[in-house]
C-alpha cells in the first residue's frame, strides 16, 4: 500500500490546526462535545464559562465545519497511523486548542500517538481529570514526552493536585508571556506548556 503524504494523513485526520500564537500544529474539537468542559460552561465563574473556543475565530462556519470534521475521523481505525504521519516528527505539538479528551479510546490513541513520535514534546491539556487517573492506575504513567496538565476548574482557583497544572487568573499576575507584550498573543521561545519542569502555567482570563 501506498504511504500517505503527510498532507493526505492529516486531511484523513480532519485537518490539524494552525493556533496563530503557538509554535506548533495543533487538533481540536468543539467544545460542544466536551464531557466536563460543557459542564462546567454552565457553571458561573469557572475557567469553562469564559471559554475563547467559544467565540471569535472559533465561530466562524469553515472552522466549525473543521472541529466536526475531526471528530467524525476520532475513531477510524487509521486514525492513529495518521496522526503520527501528519506530525512527521515536528519538534512540538499542542493537543486540544479547543474541545477536550473525549474518552480512554481516544486518550490512550493520543497516548499511542505520542509513543510513535518519540522526537516531538506534546503538550495535551485537559479537563478530564477522572480519565486521567483511571489511566494512570490502570497502565502506569503517561511518556516521558508528553506533558500532561491538568486545567483548575475556576477562574482565580486553586491548582489541581497533579504535577502538571494550568490555571486562569484575571488579576494580571499570569506566568504565561504570550500576553505580557503588547500586540498578538505569541509564545516566542517559551515552551513551559511543554516542560515537565514548570508545575503550573497561569494564563490571563480571555
Amino acid at each position: 500500500m501506498k504511504l500517505q503524504t503527510v498532507k493526505q494523513a492529516r486531511e484523513s485526520v480532519g485537518g490539524f490546526s494552525n493556533p496563530s500564537k503557538m509554535p506548533c500544529r495543533a487538533i481540536s474539537l468543539s467544545i460542544e462535545h466536551c464531557n466536563v468542559g460543557a459542564k462546567l460552561a454552565e457553571v458561573p465563574g469557572t475557567i469553562c464559562s469564559k471559554c475563547y473556543a467559544g467565540r471569535g475565530h472559533y465561530a466562524r462556519p469553515v472552522v466549525q465545519e473543521a472541529l466536526q470534521r475531526r471528530l467524525d475521523a476520532l475513531y477510524h481505525p487509521k486514525w492513529v497511523d495518521n496522526m503520527v504521519r501528519g506530525i512527521n516528527g515536528a519538534n512540538y505539538f499542542r493537543w486540544q486548542d479547543s474541545g477536550d479528551v473525549q474518552d480512554m479510546t481516544h486518550l490512550k490513541n493520543i497516548v499511542e500517538v505520542c509513543e510513535r513520535t518519540p522526537n516531538t514534546k506534546h503538550w495535551l491539556p485537559t479537563h478530564e481529570t477522572g480519565l486521567v487517573l483511571k489511566y494512570l492506575r490502570d497502565h502506569g504513567e503517561f511518556p516521558s514526552n508528553v506533558c500532561v496538565r491538568l486545567s483548575a476548574v475556576m477562574i482565580d482557583g486553586p491548582e489541581p493536585t497533579f504535577p502538571n497544572t494550568s490555571t486562569v487568573t484575571s488579576k494580571g499576575d499570569h506566568t504565561c508571556p504570550a500576553y505580557v507584550e503588547d500586540g498578538d498573543p505569541y509564545c516566542g521561545d517559551c515552551r513551559a506548556c511543554w516542560d515537565h519542569e514548570v508545575s503550573n502555567v497561569s494564563y490571563p482570563l480571555h
